[in-house]
């Protein structure tokens, strides 16, 4: 029947949508959060994490690598981190503790850099014992991630501070919070660019700041104490030993790697994957001078963005580098060259955003920080017409009920009385093709012979009943896009990480957690992964089921075969997606029921419904035969 031809070509086409998100989105965000199940595995089973005392600040130290090298992420053969190693690296150099509602770290007085940050109110699992989430880690490691203020010359006899120079603290050494910024300071004593007295007399401070959120404030004051005059330049940079192990395994999905915004010349990204496979002068990206903008590293959740001065010009680069003790991917700016007079001074106000992705504070930065297209450190991707309005609807909803999956249950009754109009018409079309499917059988069995007049009588059919063959794909081919928006949503906004349904749903983001196989928990046993279809998946494939089952079963053998294993099929590769979007499609299966049910009522239809499923327990009668006479043939009975 033609309808059926319909229902089957829509069901082909929605598996084959599925099949392929499976293999280029759901399989590597499943393979990422079995890795970070490991690592938060393995993290718990070591010992608290401890704090670094704050300590006072030395003497200069010799010069080392300057602050245009790129290899500064630390020395021989890196190790992976584990906590007390982690301890143990912050407790060999002095530093200043930071402590703010959102953040708790320290300031590497080594450097001057920040290369400790933990974030409060984000653990690696949903175990309110598990570790802070650690943003930024000291030197020395695979997972050493930081960054670094600092002055740039060519040919300039003076000594400048250094990822060794070791800086004084001023006015006591007290924490970093809201309330107090800290005062760093370093008198080069006329070093030159050797070590050795005779070079340019230079005084650097640097005032740190932040707020209650996760922005850093750096204001630099450079003093020229020489009867000579000085041309430097200042600048940022990010450095990064490894990604992180989610994102060796990205989907495309969203970008993880280095990003930028760099003026009139907009976003700017590069992945770790594509750029540690350049070669030369390939690993190394420099942008034109632009003005306005920001550059960083992006995780799925987590960012570090520098950001300069917005209205005054700067240079971003992006580079890569691998040498015997490890690689390095790192983030820079620099600002433009500037000469110093004698006895003066000048000042650089630059920011740091280190922390968690948040679409509120992403936002805010944006607007009232005045940090050109910041928004665009979350990626909304290509949809972001439909992700973004998405996400502001249900975090709205959110707020008025207190949870996330009942959100996206109310979030998609909206969506069904936004698309009331083309439902409806869908649902209207669907039922009158059920009303001249006599007559359309009728024109095939008069028409056996001949398929162009088949098809010329059927058309006919269709013009003379106002019937739109195709309407019934049009709900389903709408759903794509709303699906992958709300996909999209669940996996790149930090609001949904671990957010909370009901029962035992306790991450909307992550698949659901139990097995058919082992009655959802009920056998102490684990099953194998490709097992764990967990009850929601289960859920949704009994209202496909029941959806499917409203029309009438196909004639065509091969066709109700389809028919009944469809849904269990959708139902196992369901079961990879995340709890959230299994409980939107459950939902709006069951709101699609009642929907199609009132139309078909309203037009007159038999619903199939009750009747296909007493057909599955009522055995048809088995045929019987009666022995044949001699000499004639065998004779069926009903």
């Amino acid at each position: 029947m033609e309808y059926n031809r319909n229902f089957f070509l829509t069901i082909i086409l929605s598996l084959g949508v599925i099949l392929v998100w499976q293999w280029f989105f759901v399989s590597p965000a499943n393979k990422t959060q079995k890795q970070e199940a490991q690592i938060a595995a393995k993290v718990e089973q070591e010992t608290a994490q401890t704090r670094p005392a704050a300590g006072q600040a030395g003497g200069a130290a010799k010069p080392a690598d300057k602050f245009s090298d790129s290899a500064a992420a630390g020395s021989g053969i890196l190790a992976d981190m584990t906590v007390q190693a982690r301890a143990a690296a912050l407790e060999r150099t002095p530093r200043v503790a930071i402590d703010t509602p959102q953040l708790t770290g320290s300031i590497n007085l080594v450097g001057a850099m920040v290369d400790d940050i933990l974030l409060k109110n984000y653990r690696l699992t949903i175990d309110k014992n598990s570790p802070n989430i650690a943003l930024l880690n000291p030197q020395g490691f695979k997972q050493s991630y930081f960054f670094q203020f600092g002055y740039l010359a060519n040919g300039l006899n003076a000594f400048l501070p250094d990822s060794k120079t070791v800086w004084q603290v001023e006015n006591g050494n007290r924490p970093l919070t809201p309330q107090t910024p800290v005062t760093l300071r370093y008198d080069n004593a006329g070093l030159g660019a050797d070590g050795r007295p005779g070079g340019v007399h230079l005084v650097f401070r640097r005032v740190i700041a932040v707020d209650d959120r996760f922005m850093f404030t750096v204001t630099d004051k450079v003093e020229n104490l020489s009867n000579a005059p000085v041309a430097l330049r200042f600048g940022a940079r990010l450095l990064r030993n490894t990604p992180p192990p989610e994102a060796v395994n990205a989907s495309y999905l969203l970008h993880e790697g280095l990003i930028g915004v760099m003026g009139a010349q907009g976003l700017q990204t590069q992945t770790y994957k594509k750029l540690a496979r350049q070669e030369g002068e390939d690993r190394k990206i420099i942008f034109p001078a632009a003005t306005g903008g920001w550059i960083g590293i992006t995780d799925k959740y987590w960012a570090v963005a520098l950001i300069p001065a917005q209205d005054k010009p700067f240079q971003g680069q992006f580079s890569y580098d691998s040498h015997d003790g490890g690689t390095v991917f790192q983030s820079a700016f620099a600002g433009d060259s500037f000469t110093l007079a004698p006895q003066t001074s000048r000042n650089f106000e630059s920011r740091v955003f280190a922390g968690a992705k948040q679409v509120d504070t992403i936002n805010d930065y944006q607007q009232k920080g005045g940090i050109a297209q910041f928004e665009l450190l979350i990626d909304w991707g290509l949809l972001k017409i439909i992700t973004k309005p998405m996400f502001t609807l249900i975090d709205m909803l959110y707020r008025l009920v207190g949870n996330f999956g009942v959100a996206i249950l109310l979030v998609t009754v909206l969506l069904k009385l936004v698309l009331f109009p083309l439902a409806n018409k869908s649902y209207k079309s669907m039922a009158h093709m059920k009303k001249v499917q006599p007559a359309m059988e009728h024109i095939r069995k008069k028409y056996a012979d001949d398929r162009v007049k088949q098809q010329q009588a059927i058309m006919e059919l269709y013009r003379k009943e106002k019937v739109n063959p195709l309407a019934g794909c049009w709900p389903l081919i709408v759903q794509f896009p709303i699906f992958f928006a709300l996909y999209k949503v669940l996996y790149i906004t930090i609001e949904m990480r671990q957010a909370p349904f009901f029962g035992w749903i306790h991450d909307l983001a992550a698949p659901d957690p139990t097995s058919l196989f082992n009655l959802f928990g009920a056998l102490p046993y684990d099953v194998p992964g490709f097992l764990v279809i967990g009850a929601w998946p289960v859920i949704m494939g009994i209202t496909m089921f029941l959806q499917m089952r409203m029309n009438p079963t196909p004639p065509d053998p091969t066709q109700a075969m389809i028919f009944t294993y469809m849904p269990l099929v959708f139902t196992w590769m369901l079961a990879a997606f995340p709890a959230g979007l299994v409980i939107y499609w459950a939902w709006n299966n069951t709101l699609s029921i009642i929907q199609q049910g009132v139309i078909m009522k309203k037009q007159g239809v038999k619903i199939e419904l009750l009747d296909n499923l007493k057909a599955l327990f009522v055995k048809k009668p088995r045929e019987q035969t009666v022995a044949p006479a001699a000499g004639k043939k065998q004779k069926k009975k009903p």
